[in-house]
């Protein structure tokens, strides 16, 4: 799907068919009042005060029809530039041109675009001609309310997207269509996995059965890895305080993005939004040699972020996340080795899930910004051009992205490209030599000298809760089955002939350690086959005469009609053989 925000020719189109909808909105509804229509990445939209009135999805069909109306009438875009008392006077009776207006900085280009009876401020650019503008689709509608505040009107919100042909617009719908049946919000609670609730707050999830079963067996995964190259795993709080944060340096680079300080007797806390500070205080616990290092500290860490409402969806963007966090405290010369085997650690689970289509970024510093980012040249420089030299060495293909590193440090990000939508971030790696030393850490060398050790701050799954959305996605909800949380589902042909048969199959495989369920409801077996698929059960078992005198067990994988017969014992062997091996 393509982003259109970011093509330069798509981003016009969209920006004038946003215009485009706004004059033929006021043509139907003349008494409408705009506020803002940007392009977005899968169109624009339109921000729409109508009074009373209210847009449904029918009304749509009317809104196009007047659009193509005024495409017809090939009406030229015309820019007009306009002094502050031009634009005030001009928009005079539009509460919120003129809050637009008056919150322009002194010295402001103001211009507008008038195509026939309509003009509207915009900083543009535009096509030349509404006739440009043919191949659009208006997609919903949807309330916003004023600035994104709930304080604030409710206003309406169109959608759409344009394109200059035909064929790309049907491209784009049929990927809006697919993303609809991936998207992971639907999936999740038709399978039960998560939910929310306005009581417990907005971008909060709550993980219900199904979706722990799929965390927690995630959480086995990673940790088993993460034991065997010597990680060793801590629990620590998730609030701390604020002098806390203050030391690591995030007070002063982070404090828009956590949530607001509360104080407890003398003291003042903040939720974590990240774990480094408490990993740094652990290491320094006691004091290390330089032969106990690397030492490489993990945890499944509950971290706590502000996000602006708009941009909260379902797990994949949250404010209460579990982070796949570890630290690795190193000798300088140790660098180039853990940071290799952090690298092979990410493709080795990238292996694991079938993930291909991803790319290297090493996010980089803007050495021109010395608010954002710690003002230290030599520190910058010698992390910069280890994580360089090492990834050269590795091979590995990447790209540099300057602006996008950590405050402390450079990092190595995973962008990866899902089965529909942009690409996401899952995997990050970063070299930080700040942190300790703003923690004071250290370890003595070989000469019984204090020496401070490097970080190396990682997170393979990034969040679990992102990295299930991601798998969501891209299995639209047909898990692997050492992840499924259901993986058999056992059906009787019928529960007063087979019922004692296909509860001790039941049993059996409960025993094995495989997770199952018996349906042996009083419903025609079609009906319950069905269920079984619409919850997509890897393996259904069908069991009837035949299964209980030949104690024998008939399956059918998830989406085939055919079934297999085979023993008991043949198939609890083969499950737990793909279970074991994660296939």
């Amino acid at each position: 799907m393509k982003n259109i925000k970011n093509d330069e020719k798509l981003n016009t189109l969209n920006h004038s068919c946003a215009h485009l909808l706004a004059h033929a909105v006021k043509h139907l509804y003349p008494e409408a009042k705009f506020w803002v229509g940007p392009v977005i990445d899968e169109g624009f939209y339109y921000d729409i005060d109508l009074g009373d009135k209210v847009i449904n999805a029918e009304d749509l069909d009317k809104i196009s029809k007047e659009m193509k109306k005024i495409v017809k009438s090939n009406k030229l875009i015309k820019r007009i530039e306009l002094t502050r008392e031009e634009a005030l006077d001009m928009f005079k009776d539009d509460p919120y041109k003129l809050d637009l207006i008056n919150n322009m900085e002194d010295g402001t280009t103001i211009s507008a675009y008038k195509q026939d009876d309509f003009i509207d401020l915009c900083r543009g650019p535009h096509v030349e001609s509404t006739k440009l503008l043919k191949y659009f689709k208006l997609l919903k509608v949807s309330g916003a309310y004023f600035k994104g505040d709930s304080k604030n009107k409710m206003l309406q919100r169109i959608y759409g997207v344009c394109f200059d042909n035909a064929e790309d617009l049907e491209e784009h719908l049929r990927l809006l269509e697919e993303a609809k049946e991936r998207d992971h919000r639907k999936i999740g609670k038709e399978q039960e996995l998560f939910m929310t609730h306005e009581l417990v707050g907005s971008g909060m999830p709550l993980w219900l059965p199904n979706g722990a079963i799929i965390r927690h067996e995630l959480e086995n995964y990673i940790y088993k890895k993460e034991r065997d190259m010597g990680y060793n795993h801590v629990y620590t709080p998730c609030v701390g305080t604020v002098d806390l944060y203050k030391t690591s340096g995030h007070w002063d680079h982070y404090k828009e993005n956590m949530f607001p300080m509360m104080k407890v007797d003398d003291e003042e806390f903040v939720l974590r939004p990240m774990n480094c500070p408490h990993h740094m205080l652990v290491y320094k616990n006691k004091m290390h040699s330089y032969r106990d290092l690397p030492v490489r500290i993990g945890e499944f860490a509950t971290d706590f972020r502000y996000e602006a409402s708009g941009a909260v969806k379902g797990l994949e963007r949250v404010r209460c996340m579990c982070q796949n966090d570890s630290h690795l405290f190193v000798r300088p010369d140790q660098i180039g080795e853990e940071f290799k085997k952090v690298v092979s650690l990410i493709l080795d689970v990238y292996k694991d899930f079938g993930i291909k289509d991803y790319k290297f970024r090493l996010s980089l510093r803007d050495k021109n910004d010395k608010e954002k980012y710690f003002d230290d040249d030599e520190m910058w420089e010698n992390a910069e051009n280890k994580l360089r030299e090492v990834l050269n060495e590795m091979g590995v293909e990447y790209f540099e992205a300057e602006g996008e590193a950590a405050f402390y440090g450079p990092k190595l990000d995973v962008e990866v490209k899902p089965a529909v939508g942009p690409e996401v971030t899952l995997s990050t790696c970063q070299l930080d030599f700040l942190l300790p030393r703003r923690f004071e850490l250290n370890y003595i060398d070989n000469n019984g000298e204090k020496q401070t050790p490097v970080v190396i701050h990682r997170a393979i799954f990034g969040t679990f809760d992102r990295f299930t959305a991601f798998l969501i996605e891209e299995t639209k909800g047909v898990f692997p089955v050492w992840l499924s949380p259901i993986q058999v589902e056992v059906i009787p042909v019928s529960s007063e002939f087979h019922g004692d048969y296909a509860s001790s199959v039941t049993e059996k495989l409960k025993d094995a350690g495989i997770r199952v369920e018996l349906d042996d409801r009083n419903e025609k077996l079609g009906y319950r086959l069905r269920e079984a698929q619409i919850k997509k059960v890897p393996y259904t078992l069908i069991l009837g005469d035949n299964e209980k005198d030949e104690n024998t067990i008939s399956y059918r994988l998830h989406g085939e009609k055919d079934t297999t017969t085979v023993s008991q014992e043949e198939f609890i062997n083969m499950l737990k053989e793909k279970i074991n091996n994660r296939k």
